[in-house]
């Protein structure tokens, strides 16, 4: 008898892993909202707008990707890279969490003295995720999941416990550790030297490939043995494109001869991106495995392209038509593209019932980085979720009412392109405080999207109360100020 139970409860087990959805989060490093050939702006009447930069890009997968599910319009992340990648980790605001700028290497102080008076705040995780997280790796595997990293990690500084994907919940890591951008993205050049060496790709080293391409090998490879066994996965693909050194994919720079060639080579890390996620897709097919895996597209921050932000021509900005880019406290530096949807949909398909994520939709409302965290461990049917800030986005997904509060706080303390600011979205509306001086900045997004016309003096009422709101809320998160020193 015992063994019976014993057998039934195994089996029991199998069908729920077999019943569970795969998870692939692809996520580009500065990739704008712009970068492009998807449009993710729209009229006042709701319909496309497809700008000077979306006709430049060449991006079909991501066209593929959008038809089968949902785009999201607002979408934000941080305006640097490593507080939105663990903010992704473990669903907490970055000023909750503590690390609010980029992890150097070395662990060491990163930001700019632009400010005389202020410096970063002291005690902000300068050394990257702290070891006492809960992360969605970590719970997605202890409940059964195999968990792949791929691809720049940047959790961590070296020697600290978030430079090794493993110690955050991954069961596999392929070329992740402590640095932010490649050194070289050229197999023949061993992909560089010094801080910035990818590690643990030494087989492909002297051959003609570009670490777009190797990375993507490796993660087919990793899906393809997860899928052998049978075992529900989450697979993260975090690609070091787009981010510098701007090198060209040898595969598509030809198709952009026209322009200087650091677009040149920026265009071609985008279709080589792009590629890269029509690949994946592909072989999920291959296997037999694409109805049952959910796929998450979006970037870490805004973009960051060689393009000048030509104030006379800003339609030929870099994310025109938004103000800004990586780093600053505009739309430019924190708004960013994403793609929600099954990799290959079919309604009443296992998982795909219970999340049915209309063809060729579009979500307009404000949605963070930090609702990923909530929404695939509910996909994943993942119980005990420690307490997070993000918010659980299958209504929206499902295409009715977004439950999602349609507010957000952004705090970067530090200097960077932009120096030492506070962000409140709430609705329509964007308040900025800048510390600096104590200046406040309002806009009303849905007229005023490029951020032309600062509302503070006009609008008073709205100013303050949204100073308000978003000064209880860093509060709430205990966030670190920015220090202030003698000039």
């Amino acid at each position: 008898m015992m063994k019976a139970v014993v057998l039934l409860t195994t089996l029991l087990v199998a069908v729920a892993a077999a019943e569970r959805p795969n998870l692939l989060v692809f996520i580009v490093d500065d990739m704008g909202w712009q970068d492009t050939s998807l449009p993710f702006y729209h009229d006042a009447a709701g319909q496309p707008v497809t700008t000077a930069l979306n006709r430049r890009y060449r991006t079909p997968h991501m066209e593929s990707l959008a038809a089968r599910g949902m785009r999201f319009t607002r979408a934000y992340a941080h305006p640097v890279c490593t507080p939105s990648r663990i903010t992704l980790m473990t669903g907490k605001n970055p000023a909750r969490h503590r690390v609010t700028n980029w992890t150097s290497p070395a662990g060491v102080e990163n930001g700019d003295n632009d400010v005389k008076h202020l410096r970063s705040p002291e005690g902000w995780g300068r050394t990257g995720i702290a070891a006492g997280e809960k992360t969605l790796p970590a719970l997605l595997q202890a409940a059964g999941y195999r968990t792949i990293h791929c691809g720049k990690a940047h959790f961590g500084s070296r020697g600290a416990f978030g430079q090794d994907p493993a110690k955050i919940g991954f069961d596999v890591n392929i070329a992740g550790n402590e640095i932010g951008h490649p050194a070289s993205y050229f197999a023949k050049e061993s992909f560089g030297k010094g801080s910035n060496h990818v590690t643990g790709l030494e087989k492909w080293h002297g051959q003609d490939l570009f670490l777009t391409e190797v990375l993507t090998r490796e993660l087919s490879g990793a899906i393809e043995a997860a899928a052998k066994e049978k075992q529900p996965f989450f697979a993260y693909m975090a690609h070091y494109a787009v981010h510098s050194p701007f090198q060209a994919d040898p595969r598509f720079a030809k198709n952009y001869p026209g322009l200087p060639k650091p677009q040149q080579a920026y265009a071609s890390l985008i279709e080589g991106m792009d590629r890269s996620l029509g690949d994946l897709l592909a072989k999920l097919d291959a296997l037999g495995i694409a109805e049952n895996t959910f796929v998450v597209f979006l970037s870490d921050n805004g973009g960051d392209a060689p393009i000048p932000n030509d104030k006379a021509k800003p339609v030929v900005a870099g994310n025109a038509p938004l103000r800004g880019k990586k780093g600053m406290r505009y739309e430019g530096g924190i708004r960013v593209p994403m793609i929600a949807a099954w990799a290959k949909p079919a309604p009443e398909h296992g998982a795909q019932a219970t999340l049915k994520v209309p063809a060729n939709s579009r979500h307009d409302g404000l949605v963070s980085i930090a609702d990923l965290f909530p929404t695939l461990l509910e996909l994943a049917g993942v119980s005990g979720v420690p307490p997070f800030d993000g918010h659980d986005l299958r209504p929206a997904l499902k295409g009715g009412p977004s439950t999602r509060p349609q507010r957000l706080v952004t705090h970067y303390p530090h200097g960077h392109n932009n120096d030492h600011f506070s962000i409140y979205h709430e609705d329509h509306w964007k308040f900025i405080r800048n510390h600096a001086d104590g200046s406040g900045e309002l806009y009303d997004l849905s007229k005023d999207l490029a951020e032309s016309k600062n509302l503070a003096t006009e609008r008073p009422d709205v100013a303050a109360a949204m100073s308000e709101k978003l000064e209880r809320q860093l509060e709430g998160y205990g966030a670190l100020r920015s220090k202030r020193v003698d000039p």
